[in-house]
């Protein structure tokens, strides 16, 4: 099931891309294996998926050891909120980290890849609802968090992510996910000459709401449900 899961979706992906006149390739699939057991996620990896992300620092450290050599294969991703008191094990687990939305977490981050002399790719998480209950940095906010982020030495900013709002009509999800496009679109302009800033990515778009962000210009999309689910 998880292998026709994983099918369909590269599937449609590619069908959506060819009618928004899109290379698929360009698009960044990860799985998000927050309610997945350790068997389901090495079958999407065997099926072809590239790329994998967990909410939680603590599920990913108790799921992926157990994985095995496949783990191995893909790109880790922490999509869920970071607290600073978990960055040095997040660190220690995962590749990439989508959810940076205070200049508190980006300087803990730092200091830790400083430690490990390492290099830290993330995306700035942007609540561009403005719901209360989602984390993320405000919109109006996200500039000064950026600036800040570009003189760290130990982070590199690849784009940006937000989630939009849960059953939003299209309308509404259209919104979100534009006002994302548009901030990143002004972010390049701004932090042209910034070296550990690309504004490569925006990660928008999961199972209920992926198309929609892909015609609003994402190229990262996180689905779960639609890949680990019989539903």
């Amino acid at each position: 099931m998880i292998r026709e899961n994983v099918a369909r979706i590269l599937g449609r992906l590619g069908e959506i891309c060819a009618r928004l006149g899109r290379d698929p390739r360009e698009v960044v699939l990860v799985g998000v294996t927050k309610y997945a057991e350790v068997a389901a996620i090495r079958e999407a990896i065997g099926a072809g998926l590239a790329h994998i992300g967990e909410n939680k620092v603590q599920d990913a450290g108790k799921k992926f050891p157990l994985i095995g050599d496949a783990i191995g294969k893909v790109t880790k991703h922490m999509i869920g909120h970071l607290q600073t008191n978990k960055v040095k094990q997040c660190l220690e687990i995962f590749d990439f980290i989508q959810s940076v939305d205070s200049v508190k977490l980006a300087n803990v981050i730092e200091a830790q890849a400083a430690k490990l002399n390492k290099r830290v790719d993330v995306l700035v998480q942007v609540n561009t609802a403005g719901e209360e209950q989602k984390f993320g940095i405000p919109l109006t906010e996200a500039f000064p968090l950026i600036e800040e982020v570009s003189r760290l030495r130990h982070i590199q900013l690849l784009g940006l992510m937000t989630m939009a709002p849960f059953g939003a009509d299209e309308k509404a999800l259209r919104q979100c996910f534009r006002g994302l496009r548009l901030l990143r679109d002004k972010a390049v302009e701004r932090f042209s000459g910034a070296p550990n800033i690309a504004m490569q990515y925006l990660s928008m778009g999961m199972t209920d709401d992926f198309e929609i962000a892909l015609e609003e210009g994402s190229n990262m999309v996180r689905i779960g449900r639609a890949i680990f689910s019989d539903q």
